[in-house]
């Protein structure tokens, strides 16, 4: 009877302690299950009595020695907070042939568990909606940031410090999308929930790789709002030495973090796969850089909007630097938002508090993050657009001039020299090429 109900408690508790982690939610249950049952069988191996009812571990409940007609009354396992408010008792007596069956009813209906009251596939719905639209951001996300690495990476023209941020933020949130599906795959499409209590290296390392991921993220979040307050406050700076300093904050701070919470977790937490993290005391060592980082990024954002505003409005900043300045303040505030506004909202609050919300604010619009963040700093970025558009029309123009000399039959040096002048002229006289190259310069985000 208790294996039954068993069965039908985990994993309805697990989808209700779903909201409250990112772990594979039954894991809480089940460890908490198995502290009771070793604590309970410990002190059976100390019972000294030969008479009455022995100590009983019965798969939910601890029950104590008991003299023959002592009535026993214990409270409700304390996973049961999960589903009702009131917390209630079970009660069995003591006979000569042993213990009674627990009454005035079964478990689950004698702890306030009701079937029908419950809204077991509502939650069910709910967070599988979650699943589905979090998996569906990361998969547009990773593409996007794909093809926008592609693109930076290929056009030379495009090589710049700004750029280069860009492209190590991109390869962070590449990282966290693929962290996330390999997450999932191990954690919640096995089906197996042996990892809750001992789990290979593999399990462990995959969790290190994870938080690795998620951090560094947030560090180069930070990046991009460090880069943007420095771009205003300090006019003349050595680009290449500050992005060195970058390189150490949005990489190897994360690293520092993630190693001394690794280290922790071998010594004083090994328990299943590490993907408990809500409840552990150890948990801090990752939570409280993420949290300073948003704190720090929501900070400069207030900054920077108040230097652009100072700087937009001042009658000494020439038609150009104005320009210029607008197109900074319009790139901040598509970005910055972007990554602080909807991190600070829930970041210094209970993980319980609105769960349900935060959960659709951090997994699902977190996972559109690096779809926008690419659409906006490359597929929108005017240089990019420029570069795109130049690359296309001189491959047009090489089609078009190479279908044409096929009837052509002049010397090979000849041909060779008329045919890289041709194109040089034709690029650099072209009037769509100059609009193009005043587009590139007028539009260029930051």
């Amino acid at each position: 009877m208790e294996y039954a109900v068993l069965g039908v408690m985990v994993p309805l508790l697990g989808c209700l302690l779903s909201a409250a982690s990112s772990t594979r939610p039954e894991c809480s249950i089940m460890q908490e299950i198995e502290e009771e049952r070793s604590q309970c069988l410990a002190e059976i191996v100390g019972d000294n009595q030969t008479s009455g009812c022995r100590r009983q571990w019965d798969n939910i409940t601890c029950w104590p020695e008991a003299e023959v007609g002592e009535v026993v009354v214990r409270p409700c396992p304390k996973y049961f907070r999960f589903l009702t408010s009131f917390l209630r008792n079970v009660t069995r007596n003591c006979t000569s042939q042993g213990w009674t069956d627990v009454y005035p009813a079964p478990y689950d209906v004698a702890c306030g568990f009701d079937s029908n009251s419950t809204p077991e596939e509502e939650q069910t719905v709910f967070y599988g909606t979650v699943k589905t639209c979090y998996t569906i951001g990361h998969t547009l996300s990773l593409i996007a940031l794909t093809a926008a690495m592609i693109i930076l990476c290929l056009f030379r023209k495009l090589h710049c410090t700004r750029n280069y941020i860009h492209m190590h933020l991109f390869m962070s949130f590449i990282m966290r999308a693929i962290a996330v599906f390999i997450k999932d795959v191990i954690l919640f499409e096995s089906g197996e929930s042996e990892h809750c209590f001992v789990s290979s290296v593999g399990c462990k390392a995959m969790m290190v790789f994870f938080q690795y991921c998620v951090m560094a993220n947030f560090f180069w979040l930070l990046v991009e709002g460090l880069y943007l307050h420095t771009l205003l406050v300090i006019s003349f700076f050595s680009e290449r030495k500050y992005f060195w300093w970058y390189i150490l904050i949005g990489w190897g701070a994360p690293s520092l973090f993630i190693t001394a919470w690794t280290i922790v977790r071998i010594y004083f937490f090994d328990v299943g796969c590490w993907e408990e993290v809500v409840e552990s005391p150890f948990w801090w060592i990752i939570k409280t850089p993420i949290l300073v980082s948003i704190l720090v990024n929501f900070i400069l954002f207030i900054c920077i909007i108040r230097i652009l505003v100072q700087k937009l409005h001042s009658p000494d900043v020439g038609h150009n630097e104005t320009s210029q300045y607008s197109r900074l303040a319009k790139s901040t505030l598509l970005l910055i938002p972007l990554f602080g506004i909807h991190y600070i909202m829930f970041a210094f609050f209970p993980d319980n508090f609105k769960a349900e919300v935060k959960l659709v604010f951090e997994l699902v619009v977190g996972s559109f993050q690096g779809f926008v963040v690419a659409v906006l700093y490359c597929f929108l970025n005017g240089e990019v657009q420029a570069e795109l558009k130049r690359k296309w029309r001189r491959w047009h123009l090489e089609r078009f001039l190479g279908s044409d000399m096929k009837y052509h039959h002049p010397s090979l040096g000849s041909n060779g020299t008329n045919f890289s002048t041709q194109i040089s002229m034709l690029t650099k006289c072209s009037p769509k090429t100059r609009r193009c190259s005043g587009f590139q310069a007028e539009f260029s985000l930051v």
